[in-house]
């Protein structure tokens, strides 16, 4: 699985939009996005501009090693770093417990919160990751709290079984963030929920 995506994230651009890979003129961006409380709220804390610079990093040297990295959206009129949204292959010190797997992930500015932008760019990605790369499932996961996120996940048409819940591996097993959920998209299902995507009914 892991062979068929690399070099094969293209750069796409949409009406307001473009989705593309990670350069270097983008830490700056992650640098203030991440240090954002507003942002950081489901995860452990702010990061500092070092740990930043060593997530941007591991991103550019991931999408080189593998294809992609959770591609990065910019708005198309101004330039601005917007944050990140597609495809990734999760690579954590200790697997997760649905490992391997292809994951859609997202991280954006406050800026560009309620406006799609999110939907917009994961709809694409996952199009891209069924119909192109012919992956068989893409899979999100997120803190139980974080409802803003399952919300989109729902609206993407992927489903959740509490079965599948887990305690991140990442985390201590007393962390309030500790407790994920999982969704999951098939093929099968991306095919019949992206039909409505059109015509605004998803």
């Amino acid at each position: 699985m892991v062979e068929t995506l690399i070099d094969k994230c293209p750069r796409i651009e949409t009406e307001r939009l473009v989705l593309r890979k990670w350069e270097e003129r983008d830490l700056d961006g992650l640098v203030e996005m991440n240090s954002d409380p507003r942002v950081m709220e489901f995860f452990p804390d702010v990061m500092s501009r070092d740990e930043s610079a060593h997530m941007h990093e591991r991103l550019i040297a991931k999408q080189d090693e593998l294809g992609f990295a959770c591609p990065v959206v910019e708005d198309r009129a101004s330039g601005r770093f917007l944050g990140f949204c597609g495809l990734n292959i999760p690579t954590y010190p200790k697997p997760l417990p649905f490992d391997p797997c292809v994951e859609m992930g997202w991280r954006l500015i406050p800026d560009a919160w309620g406006k799609g932008v999110a939907q917009e760019a994961a709809k694409i990605w996952l199009g891209f990751g069924f119909e192109t790369l012919e992956v068989d499932e893409i899979v999100a996961f997120t803190t139980e709290s974080n409802w803003r996120s399952q919300k989109l996940m729902q609206r993407l048409g992927m489903e959740r079984n509490p079965a599948d819940d887990f305690n991140h591996q990442m985390l201590e097993d007393d962390h309030p963030l500790v407790r994920h959920v999982l969704y999951r998209l098939n093929k099968d299902r991306f095919e019949s929920v992206s039909k409505s995507w059109g015509d605004g009914k998803a």
